[in-house]
């Protein structure tokens, strides 16, 4: 039996009165998102019980050193632009002490399956599993990837160079995005994960813009953690940038290429776990408390896309990763991101979208991924 019509309008008002807090300020943004200016210390974060006394940590202890984004590469490169942006800052800044947050809509809460999964990845094993002895099935779950991964080691932070597109997207449940992992423990209840990249969710914004993203969960994806601000949890201190919010411009397959870097280290004094978005943007950090196997290091990092394949009609889908091209077909307009050396690779299906290694001067270790999905080799 599921909830009365009232007794649903009464969660959905509850949920979205936790959500939007009151804002100093208010902006439109030309895609239809509303971005609220809250003051820093109203945001969700602090209606987390552990939270309630926290002082926030306005800046890292510590800044890896000697990673700059801006390689010289990039800079001589007539491909690459450094104009990447949110669409609503086309319309406005928030004010200093406050931090963006894009609106969520009663539309936004009915789409999920129930209020309280709103926000959150549905339960169950979407990590790939590269080095498993025992591969997984082919489509479980419905997610595919193509990653590069490395593990054997402790990992305090990566980063990531991510070229922006905007793959079209067959059915309104499926996704697609291009992100990178920070995995702890077993593959097992017990994985934690810090993420970030961008995607194209309609389920989740109501629309096929590609947006900035991070997700976090400290019990594959079960009853811990969420996408972007919507629940307790990550900390943010950027007054800039909104998580879940537009980013514009995107890659053009013949044309521009756009990219977004992202770095995720650990702070080894206090332990909590920073994001930085480009070279300027110091979004906030996840507190260590939220993790067990994080609160110490990570143990697999891993780079690359996923979608979700949900086999319409019986076949597979149409939704592109990345550029929906296969890295072969062109390698300077497929997806592509920077990594480091001894990274293996991973899809499960490469006939559907396929992952490629490569090593240069100029870049060090990179990887190409992409594909179209359905088609003459992927039915």
């Amino acid at each position: 039996m599921g909830a009365s019509p009232t007794a649903q309008r009464l969660a959905v008002r509850r949920h979205l009165k936790r959500l939007n807090k009151p804002a100093v300020h208010t902006i439109q943004s030309p895609d239809g998102d509303t971005i609220d200016c809250v003051h820093v210390s109203h945001q969700p974060a602090f209606d987390h019980p552990f939270l309630k006394n926290h002082t926030i940590q306005m800046r890292p202890t510590f800044h890896p050193e000697g990673l700059n984004f801006e390689s010289e590469a990039r800079k001589n490169s007539d491909q690459r632009e450094s104009s990447m942006t949110q669409l609503w800052h086309l319309n406005g800044r928030c004010p200093e002490n406050t931090i963006p947050i894009r609106r969520t809509k009663k539309e936004d809460l009915l789409r999920a399956s129930s209020v309280k999964r709103y926000g959150r990845k549905k339960h169950g094993r979407r990590i790939p599993r590269p080095s498993s002895a025992d591969p997984e099935p082919i489509n479980e779950n419905g997610h595919q990837h193509a990653i590069a991964y490395v593990e054997g080691d402790k990992y305090y932070g990566a980063r990531a160079t991510i070229n922006v597109w905007n793959p079209k997207i067959q059915q309104p449940n499926e996704f697609s995005l291009s992100q990178l992992w920070i995995l702890g423990g077993s593959f097992g209840e017990d994985l934690n994960s810090i993420e970030a990249g961008w995607q194209v969710s309609p389920d989740l914004y109501g629309d096929n813009n590609t947006r900035l993203f991070t997700y976090w969960t400290s019990d594959a994806y079960q009853a811990t953690g969420c996408y972007n601000l919507l629940c307790s949890g990550f900390i943010q201190v950027s007054s800039e940038i909104a998580m879940g919010a537009s980013i514009f411009p995107v890659s053009s397959y013949h044309g521009s290429q756009f990219d977004i870097s992202i770095l995720v280290w650990k702070d080894p004094k206090l332990g909590n776990w920073w994001m930085q978005f480009g070279n300027d943007y110091v979004l906030g950090y996840w507190p260590a408390f939220l993790f067990s196997y994080l609160a110490d290091s990570a143990s697999m990092i891993e780079w690359g896309g996923e979608v979700v394949n949900s086999e319409p009609d019986g076949q597979h889908t149409a939704t592109q990763m990345g550029s929906g091209h296969f890295p072969e077909e062109d390698r300077r307009r497929v997806q592509q991101s920077e990594g480091p050396r001894g990274m293996g690779a991973f899809t499960e299906q490469s006939n559907c979208y396929d992952v490629q290694n490569g090593n240069n001067d100029d870049w060090g270790s990179f990887f190409y991924y992409g594909g179209p999905g359905k088609g003459d080799n992927c039915p």
